[in-house]
């Protein structure tokens, strides 16, 4: 059977225009009053679809769609589903395009006899940007259905519409340059907060799946961005840092100045610190808070710092997290002068932690670096006694070129005969330090 490639658009289009009517939901099986006809009509297109004699289908379809548009869902999803079959296969772009716009129609007219238009409009989107996308003629008004498809939709839009939405935006951008930067960062905005909103529901339900899945669409939406738009450090603070001053409470903006800027390597940025501030406030973050924690540190603002590791110490998840925010906790109290603070903080991170050799390499630190705070100047060594604390320190930690450095200032065989000491003895440091140590010596001078 030859089809008449003309007759189907306007075909379509007067079915469309004579089926208008409060719609049913087509979910009870509603025949017209030529019942035989109709189950024949059936019959034919079903048998034809199986066999993918599509266009054999088409007559047949036709009918249903003019007698019986409200028979049953069946009859759209039959009917899309030929369309999209035949317009896939067609070769000349002028027929390929009549079909297409059949199946736009095909969508419409569920809509106008079924309803569910929330649906409907989600599958319509996708076919529209694989078949019209690229077509000048047609880009734009793919966008504005994706527009429209975002506006009713709410949270519920398709997974597959998320990135679908982003390209639309950049095919209308690199086709026809009619967006301005403002008009595809506000649609940029809606998709992450879409996709914000997804990962949270699927986290509180435990589809984690779900949740890498989605991080990895935002992730495509993110990179598509970047090349429609130049989103650099200088971009931010010019078109986005101004609308964050004026509303510093806007989850979405901080969010999008935050992983602009963490992308842009800037985080030593005010404005990096401002948003990852607000984001925090409202979803307390371990990685968050310790990052905050280190770039305050950068900056010389202590107290922000140590207030930020602090907190990252309650919100460590595991040990290995609990023992890193414990060590940066005691860096900082060692930059403060805190020696004891900062050791007993450091000890805690190898409890947390015991696989994590490094707080024995800082607790080694701070007692070489307490020679002068510990000596009394009376002997040489019992001064030199506090690098036998930090050597056995080192050894702890495994750092040979640490436990040489340190070894080199043990008192010498002379230094503990004057005091009448002999190796293998043991000794109380008396400074902060306080350990007990066994007395050994560097060898002869």
């Amino acid at each position: 059977m030859k089809m008449n490639m003309k007759s189907l658009v306007p075909g379509l289009a007067l079915l469309f225009l004579t089926s208008l009517s409060a719609f049913a939901q087509c979910k009870e099986v509603k025949w017209p009053d030529d019942r035989a006809k109709a189950e024949e009509s059936v019959a034919i297109y079903t048998d034809a679809l199986k066999q993918g004699n599509f266009r054999g289908a088409t007559a047949s379809l036709q009918w249903m769609l003019t007698n019986a548009p409200q028979w049953q869902t069946k009859l759209y999803i039959d009917g899309t589903d030929i369309y999209n079959k035949l317009a896939s296969a067609e070769k000349d772009p002028v027929k390929k395009q009549v079909l297409v716009d059949s199946l736009m129609m095909l969508y419409d007219m569920r809509i106008t006899n079924c309803g569910d238009e929330i649906n409907v409009l989600n599958r319509k989107a996708q076919y529209a940007l694989v078949y019209n996308g690229q077509n000048k003629a047609k880009t734009a008004e793919v966008l504005a259905l994706y527009d429209k498809v975002f506006e009713i939709s709410g949270n519920n839009v398709s997974d597959n519409n998320l990135e679908a939405y982003m390209k639309a935006i950049q095919l209308n951008q690199a086709l026809l340059k009619n967006l301005t930067d403002e008009q595809i960062l506000q649609r940029y905005d809606k998709i992450i907060e879409v996709i914000d909103a997804k990962i949270k529901k699927a986290q509180s339900e435990n589809k984690q799946a779900d949740v890498d899945r989605l991080k990895k669409t935002k992730s495509s939406v993110d990179d598509i961005l970047i090349k429609i738009v130049k989103v650099d450090c200088d971009f931010v603070r010019k078109n986005l840092g101004p609308k964050f001053k004026q509303n510093p409470t806007d989850q979405a903006l901080a969010k999008r100045i935050f992983g602009f800027m963490t992308a842009g390597g800037c985080i030593d940025d005010p404005l990096w610190l401002q948003s990852a501030e607000e984001i925090h406030k409202e979803s307390p973050d371990y990685g968050l808070a310790k990052n905050m924690g280190k770039v305050y540190a950068k900056n010389g603002n202590l107290d922000k710092a140590e207030n930020f590791f602090n907190e990252s110490v309650t919100l460590a998840t595991n040990a290995q997290d609990k023992a890193d925010a414990y060590l940066l906790q005691g860096d900082i109290l060692s930059q403060r002068g805190n020696k004891t603070g900062a050791r007993e903080s450091y000890r805690k991170a190898s409890a947390a932690d015991p696989s994590n050799k490094t707080a024995y390499e800082k607790i080694g630190d701070l007692y070489l670096g307490s020679f002068k705070d510990c000596a009394k100047q009376k002997s040489l060594a019992e001064d030199r006694l506090i690098y036998i604390a930090a050597y056995d320190m080192y050894a702890k930690a495994g750092d040979q070129q640490k436990m040489a450095q340190a070894r080199a200032q043990f008192p010498s065989v002379a230094e503990i005969f004057e005091l009448n000491w002999k190796e293998g003895d043991t000794k109380t440091i008396s400074c902060w330090v306080g350990e007990t140590v066994v007395l050994r010596t560097r060898g002869k001078d």
